[in-house]
């Protein structure tokens, strides 16, 4: 791709998701939003594949209906309380309709079907830049309504994180675990939204520092499903054996940085009188953490066939710069004992 179209869109990408940032009114919201998925779709298609097309198509329409939702929900909500601003949005109706729609923006179950076949066809590092920065703008949306609705928060907290495990565990395409990792994790922050948003937002940081580190692993390897991870160790062996790791970091094991909002969110629950939603959280928590182990065990505890003892191809590739990768896995891996310090610096 020509670097200024490049440099185009990926200033349009931050652009987007600035003025989403900074809009109360929901029509300059909606626009933020259309900015960031008119941006991303010629990234999508970059690779001239069927299926990368495909994808882009999928994620096309189901981002249109997304926004289609949300434009008219905010202008039954004007025509409701004659009000256009963002946090006056308090008419049930139309507050469902956006949570909905915004759930369908982010890859919430029930409304996540689409999220494992799009990133399916895309590269790596678009499916990263889908996996973490396109969350944001939705997610700074979610976080300002002011939900007339709670059980259909916690009610899409809980299917997330449920789907989010159990989908993963029938898959061998690394793509399609991390787009059910996405899902799982998603739940948790949606799970403790109305009762601590700072936890939510520290949360949402833990989990882009976590995927950032496993998406940039898992390019620097070359692998795209779990058969191509047995050989990796050949290529970058000292990555791979931080690997599990991350992985585990992304499972919430201590003393791993995943470990920190995963126990603060069940913490809270559980301050809010929701043991059984706490306790269904956690259970749906050993479901994911069962595909992370899957991954762990083909990368460190076997070896493919006929694989030789060193890798020397006939030509040096070009390394890119290892600098985001090596500062995403040392946050992943080494930033549990900040967690009070991140908390505290965070608004309430």
């Amino acid at each position: 791709m020509n670097p200024y179209i490049l440099f185009i869109l990926l200033f349009s990408l931050g652009l987007g998701t600035t003025v989403t940032f900074a809009s109360s009114h929901w029509l300059l919201a909606w626009m933020g939003l259309e900015i960031n998925t008119l941006a991303i779709i010629p990234l999508m298609t970059q690779q001239h594949h069927p299926r990368a097309v495909e994808a882009a198509t999928k994620y096309f329409l189901t981002q249109a209906t997304a926004a289609a939702i949300i434009l008219f929900a905010s202008t039954t909500n004007a025509w409701i309380t004659g009000q256009w601003n963002i946090l006056e949005l308090s008419h049930p109706l139309p507050t469902t309709a956006i949570t909905i729609a915004l759930a369908l923006k982010v890859g919430l179950a029930p409304t996540h079907f689409w999220l494992p076949e799009v990133l399916q066809g895309l590269d790596l590092t678009t499916g990263l830049l889908l996996s973490t920065w396109q969350k944001l703008a939705p997610f700074a949306l979610i976080a300002q309504l002011n939900s007339t609705a709670p059980a259909l928060l916690i009610f899409l907290g809980l299917t997330s994180t449920l789907v989010g495990g159990w989908g993963g565990l029938n898959q061998t395409q690394l793509r399609k675990i991390l787009a059910y990792s996405s899902i799982a994790h998603l739940g948790w922050m949606i799970l403790i939204l109305q009762f601590n948003p700072s936890l939510t937002v520290l949360t949402l940081f833990t989990y882009i520092l976590m995927t950032s580190s496993t998406f940039l692993t898992f390019k620097a390897s070359n692998s795209t499903n779990i058969n191509a991870l047995a050989t990796s160790w050949t290529k970058v062996p000292a990555l791979i054996g931080l690997a599990p790791l991350i992985l585990l970091s992304l499972g919430g094991l201590p003393p791993l940085a995943g470990f920190a909002p995963k126990w603060l969110i069940l913490q809270e629950l559980t301050k809010q009188n929701l043991p059984l939603t706490a306790t269904i959280a956690a259970l749906t928590a050993l479901l994911s953490l069962y595909f992370y182990l899957r991954i762990c065990y083909t990368m460190a505890l076997t070896v493919s066939p006929g694989t030789l003892a060193n890798f020397s191809p006939w030509r040096h590739n070009h390394t890119p710069s290892t600098l985001p990768l090596s500062v995403s896995t040392s946050a992943t891996l080494l930033l549990l004992p900040l967690t009070p310090t991140a908390l505290a610096l965070l608004p309430t």
